[in-house]
C-alpha cells in the first residue's frame, strides 16, 4: 500500500491532489539541477543549524513551486506556513505571520510579484535583518522601533520573475527557475500517480498521457484523473489502454501535441485573421477573448517550445510547424512550390 494515501475514494480534487505531492528531494522527479542544488544548500543549514537562505522559484505555471516549497520544509525538518501575495493586502497582514512564525520556519508566498510596494518595505529588513521597523506615535514625539524576529526562510514564487522589484529580487539568496519537464520525466510522474490513485493503466496510456501535458506536472496529474472517470464508466474492466486513453482525451479536446481549443483558436486566428503576423498579443487576446497574462504565461510557453509561434519586437508570428500541425500550407510552403512548378515547367 502506498506510503501517501490509502484510498482516495470521497476524496476531493485538492485533498487527491495532495496526496499526489512529493515529500521528499528523492521522491520530487524531474527539475535534476535544482534538487542538486536544493540538497547541497538543506544540507548546509542543517549542519549549521541555521535557516536556509531565501528562495525564489520562478517559471510557468503548474511545474511544482509549491510542492518544492513544502519539500524544503519537510527535508530542513520545520514548519510551513502558506499564503499569496494577492492574500497579503496591508504591511500589517504580513507583521503578524512574521512574528507568529518559529525558528527557522518556511515562509512560502506564492504569486509574490503582487506583493503591493508597502508590503514589500515590510519584507527588505525582515529578510535581511530578521528584523520588523515600524514608528511609534506621531508628529515630533514619533520614533523608530526595531522588533526581533525568529530567523525564518522566505520561499517565493511567481511566473513572472521580471515584474519582482529589483531590491526585493536581490534579498534572495537562492534563485531558481523551473523548466518545462521532457516526456519521459512526465510519464514517471503519471506511473506513480496512477500508483497513488490505484489506477489500473497501461504502459503505452500512460507515455499518450505524459506527451499531450503540455511539459507540466498539474496537467498531467489533471489528465490521469479525468482518463480514469472515463475508463471507470466506459471500460468494463476499468483498465485504461491506449485506445480508451486517446477516446477521453479526445473527449477532453486535447490533440497529439497536447494542444486544447484555445491553442488552436489562438494559432487560426494569428493566421487566418492577421496572415500569420506580425500581431501584437494586446490584439490576439482582444480577438480571442483572452487575457494578455494568460496567453502570456499559459499558452505562449508551450507553443514557442514546439517551434508554432516566436515573439519578434514586432509582435507573435506563426511559423512553419504551426500550419503544418493545423494541416495549412505556409507562404514559405506556398513559395516553395510555385519555385517547385517554375522548375519543373
Amino acid at each position: 500500500m502506498n506510503e501517501y494515501i490509502k484510498s482516495t475514494k470521497n476524496m476531493s480534487d485538492n485533498e487527491i491532489e495532495n496526496s499526489l505531492r512529493p515529500i521528499k528531494l528523492s521522491e520530487y522527479i524531474g527539475q535534476d539541477k535544482i534538487k542538486e542544488s536544493l540538497k547541497i544548500y538543506i544540507d548546509a543549514s542543517r549542519k549549521r543549524g541555521e535557516a536556509l537562505d531565501h528562495v525564489l522559484l520562478y517559471g510557468p505555471p503548474g511545474l511544482g513551486k509549491t510542492t518544492l516549497s513544502h519539500i524544503i520544509a519537510s527535508e530542513l525538518g520545520v514548519q510551513l506556513k502558506v499564503t499569496s501575495g494577492p492574500a497579503i493586502e496591508h504591511a500589517a497582514d504580513l507583521a503578524s505571520i512574521l512574528t507568529n512564525l518559529q525558528k527557522n520556519d518556511v515562509l512560502f508566498i506564492d504569486e509574490i510579484h503582487r506583493l503591493s510596494r508597502s508590503v514589500e518595505e515590510v519584507l527588505y529588513p525582515a529578510m535581511e535583518d530578521y528584523a520588523l521597523d515600524f514608528i511609534v506615535g506621531k508628529g515630533p514625539s514619533a520614533r523608530n522601533m526595531r522588533l526581533k524576529l525568529q530567523p525564518f526562510t522566505l520561499v517565493g514564487a511567481t511566473t513572472k520573475a521580471g515584474n519582482i522589484a529589483g531590491p526585493l529580487r536581490d534579498r534572495f539568496g537562492i534563485i531558481l527557475r523551473l523548466e518545462l519537464y521532457e516526456d519521459g520525466e512526465l510519464a514517471s510522474i503519471v506511473s506513480r500517480s496512477s500508483k497513488i490513485l490505484n489506477i489500473n493503466i497501461e504502459n503505452d496510456a500512460i507515455m499518450e498521457i505524459a506527451k499531450r501535458s503540455r511539459g507540466t506536472p498539474r496537467i498531467a496529474n489533471r489528465l490521469l484523473k479525468r482518463v480514469r472517470d472515463y475508463a471507470e464508466v466506459k471500460s468494463e474492466s476499468g483498465v485504461v489502454t491506449l485506445a480508451l486513453a486517446k477516446e477521453a482525451l479526445k473527449l477532453m479536446d486535447i490533440d497529439e501535441k497536447g494542444l486544447d481549443y484555445v491553442d488552436r483558436k489562438f494559432l487560426l486566428t494569428l493566421i487566418e485573421k492577421f496572415h500569420g503576423g506580425p500581431v501584437g498579443v494586446e490584439t490576439i487576446a482582444t480577438s480571442i477573448g483572452e487575457e494578455v497574462a494568460t496567453i502570456e504565461d499559459v499558452y505562449e510557453p508551450y507553443l514557442i517550445r514546439l517551434g508554432f509561434i516566436a515573439r519578434t519586437p514586432r509582435g507573435r508570428v506563426a511559423l512553419d510547424k504551426a500550419y503544418e500541425h493545423l494541416g495549412l500550407k505556409s507562404p514559405n510552403m506556398l513559395m516553395q512550390m510555385k519555385f517547385d512548378n517554375i522548375d519543373e515547367n
